[in-house]
């Protein structure tokens, strides 16, 4: 169940427009919401527009809130993995599974931390000479759907943390899971991984299937002052392990 004030739903509306598709479905658009973008030396902010093929007979943005939280709108993407070096046999292979951020991997949002954990990654793999990057698509926005993490944002830029405008919404903080990804870990190796992570739950995940080896590897960094809120968050509400960062909550 949705948990938003008149004035919360207020601050969605403003930014949702319902036009006509055709006879069977409308299209939902939401925006503009801002996103500070950089890649490389490019940096910007954008006005990031998001929209959702609805049902004809949905006709008010109430009724797209309601139904957005039982639409599971993060299922209907795949996942995939890509392998380096000799994955199979190496005694000693790092991993990341990393769940999709459609801003912050391919625009270079500054609103979170992913884009420089995906690319961040995928070096340290090459670095080490064996591991893999699991990039699950059905993650976005912790698992609510890539249209409700734009309600979401808008949410947060009216004072919103992160796990606060996943529960207006009507969602749980984090309903990602990572069974598939751990089943398919298993058909490609079955020798323990160095995890590449600061999340407990993925810690967690993979030692519940003997996966996991003695250590894991924190990757902290990518910090601005358009992520630092959502990075304190991390810590403060999701239990993120800090280790040697203190400086990140400063």
């Amino acid at each position: 169940m949705i948990n938003l004030t008149i004035n919360n739903k207020d601050v969605l509306f403003e930014k949702m427009k319902i036009v006509n598709l055709n006879k069977e479905h409308n299209i939902c658009i939401v925006g503009p919401v801002k996103l500070p973008i950089k890649q490389g030396d490019f940096h910007a902010t954008f006005q990031w527009y998001s929209w959702l093929k609805i049902d004809a007979t949905m006709k008010t943005k109430d009724e797209v809130l309601e139904n957005i939280v039982h639409a599971n709108l993060a299922s209907t993407q795949q996942s995939s993995v890509l392998v380096y070096g000799d994955f199979e046999q190496e005694e000693d292979a790092l991993i990341r599974m990393h769940s999709i951020c459609h801003t912050g991997d391919i625009f270079g949002s500054q609103r979170c931390d992913c884009g420089y954990q995906l690319h961040e990654s995928m070096k340290m793999v090459a670095e080490h000479g064996c591991g893999a990057i699991f990039y699950l698509a059905n993650h976005e926005g912790r698992g609510i759907g890539l249209f409700s993490k734009s309600l979401a944002y808008l949410l947060q830029e009216d004072g919103f943390d992160t796990v606060e405008a996943n529960h207006a919404l009507g969602f749980e903080d984090d309903t990602r899971s990572y069974e598939e990804a751990i089943r398919v870990l298993e058909t490609l190796r079955s020798k323990p991984v160095t995890l590449i992570t600061n999340n407990p739950k993925k810690l967690e995940a993979l030692k519940q299937h003997g996966l996991l080896a003695h250590n894991h590897i924190p990757l902290w960094g990518g910090l601005t002052e358009t992520n630092r809120f959502y990075l304190q968050t991390k810590v403060e509400k999701s239990g993120h392990i800090l280790e040697k960062n203190p400086t990140l909550l400063v």
